[in-house]
């Protein structure tokens, strides 16, 4: 098992040191980025809405019709016809839908940079390759050359295996897609951070127990909210506010100061809200109430470590 790990492990470092592929996939995320501009499309695209990434949920479905269609070919009667109508439709359905899925991966691909954004060329590639198989096996299929669609077929699936095991690296290795907060644990208690006359409407940055958290005045309250961005993890204090909300100066994300709900993507997961209070001249703040457990248990067990204030 540990040879297997290291034989993928050492495939993976070699795509993600690949500079040779930062121009192409550099030109391409220009050219996206500029086509789906922060707004309605790209909110769309991102999954905004929804509280979670399109682009798992679409893959769904040309994924498992192409995966039918195989499974038909394998389990076909021996005169090798059974199931011939219903993986050819199926295999068109999967062809359609790559499209819609093709967007939705591109627009959280655009926002990449670096290792992820290499590792995401070959898998959009790996994707187009597949679809180029998955298309000759229905031509092929309609010519009535059964064999060569079952074959092309196989490849495809084989293809796409492997660039969904790309996919899986950008998600759960290099976090794509991911609430970039998730992890991070600040003292539950209140904490001095600042005093009342160094916040102003223009956002400040204040580190407790290793969370970087926002502070601003707006109308006339306090808000607190973790600076780094729930998206790309964007320091949301360099942004600027507009309508009641923090705009991300990396993508253009838009969070609620009064609760960190998501008022435009590309973010899908709402900003990290802190509570506020005042003790004489001095602001204090402790995390919202949260039941997830990866920000309420230190990896270390012992409490988070203390917190650089203004003074």
């Amino acid at each position: 098992m540990a040879t297997i790990n290291n034989l993928v492990e050492n495939v993976i470092g070699r795509v993600e040191r690949a500079e040779i592929l930062d121009g192409p996939a550099n030109a391409i995320a220009d050219v996206v980025g500029k086509l789906l501009p922060p707004g309605p499309v790209k909110n769309l695209l991102s999954g905004t809405g929804t509280g979670h990434p399109a682009h798992p949920i679409i893959v769904l479905l040309p994924l498992g019709s192409w995966a039918s269609a195989f499974f038909l070919d394998i389990a076909g009667n021996s005169d090798g016809t059974s199931g011939d109508a219903a993986a050819q439709r199926l295999l068109v359905l999967g062809n359609l839908s790559a499209l819609p899925t093709a967007m939705t991966g591109l627009s959280d691909w655009a926002d990449t940079q670096g290792a992820e954004r290499r590792v995401g060329l070959v898998h959009a590639g790996l994707n187009v390759a597949a679809l180029g198989l998955f298309t000759a096996s229905v031509a092929a299929r309609s010519a009535g050359a059964r064999r060569l669609g079952f074959l092309t077929t196989a490849i495809g699936m084989a293809t796409v295996g492997a660039s969904g095991w790309l996919g899986g690296h950008l998600a759960y290795a290099r976090g794509v897609g991911t609430d970039t907060t998730a992890f991070e644990v600040a003292p539950s208690d209140w904490t001095d951070v600042a005093d009342v006359d160094d916040v102003t409407e223009k956002p400040v940055c204040v580190d407790i127990g290793g969370v970087a958290v926002l502070l601003v005045r707006h109308a006339g309250e306090v808000r607190a909210l973790s600076d780094r961005c729930s998206h790309r993890g964007g320091p949301l204090h360099e942004g600027e506010i507009e309508n009641g909300c923090v705009v991300c100066p990396w993508h253009g994300s838009r969070f609620r100061l009064t609760d960190g709900v998501v008022d435009r993507g590309p973010a899908t997961r709402p900003q990290r809200a802190f509570e506020v209070r005042t003790v004489g001249s001095r602001i204090q703040v402790r995390p919202a109430p949260d039941p997830g457990s990866l920000r309420n248990e230190p990896v270390t067990g012992a409490a988070a470590g203390p917190s650089t204030a203004l003074p």
